[in-house]
């Protein structure tokens, strides 16, 4: 049963309707799963692969924000959908990615019904709130070599594989900063033996 990958569920009348509601998605990479401006439709509940978060705002501008991993889901999602509001994030499929995508409706129905449900919402937006933090503190404090040391890093970890294929204008949006900067720091990366850069791909030491 699916519902056996998931801890929180446990109502037998919320693993039924987790079980029966829930759909069996399979995508692959650099697919947009919520997208910003939009009113959450389903909440994908990961059962493998990774998305990652990214905020958007008006004017296009992007910073990464958090990781989805598998037996995750959106916390952002969660609460843009128990408010009613239109998404500002967009999350995106890091590798291939195996979900259940559970309706809204349900998801929100299921808040006031389930205490179960209730508790892992609160716990993933908690342990959501403290991501957040971490990158604002990130922004605020850190510098930018530190930045794309730390943001390499965790990717690294993410896709399980220190070979990273994605273009320096990627990294430069997701880390709010220029394709120039991304650029120079990354030279100097390769020159001190950290990574050794290719065409669209970066290898990690």
């Amino acid at each position: 049963m699916i519902s056996e990958k998931f801890d929180f569920l446990l109502e037998a009348g919320l693993r039924e309707e987790f079980e029966q509601a829930g759909q069996l998605m399979q995508i692959p990479p650099r697919q947009l799963v919520v997208e910003p401006q939009k009113y959450i439709k389903v909440i994908p509940f990961l059962l493998k692969g990774s998305m990652k978060v990214i905020r958007q705002d008006e004017d296009g501008h992007e910073l990464f924000i958090y990781y989805i991993r598998s037996g995750e889901t959106c916390a952002v999602s969660l609460s843009t959908l128990l408010m009613d509001k239109l998404a500002s994030i967009k999350a995106i499929t890091e590798d291939d990615v195996e979900l259940i995508a559970i309706p809204s409706s349900l998801a929100r129905r299921w808040y006031d019904m389930y205490p179960s449900w209730r508790m892992f919402v609160l716990r993933a937006m908690d342990q959501r709130f403290e991501e957040v933090i971490n990158t604002l503190d990130k922004v605020a404090f850190k510098k930018i070599d530190e930045r794309l040391l730390d943001y390499l890093t965790e990717k690294t970890k993410i896709t399980g594989s220190k070979s990273l294929n994605m273009t320096h204008q990627e990294i430069a949006n997701e880390l709010s900063t220029s394709r120039e900067v991304i650029s120079r720091l990354l030279k100097l990366f390769e020159q001190r033996g950290i990574l050794k850069l290719f065409r669209n791909k970066i290898e990690i030491n």
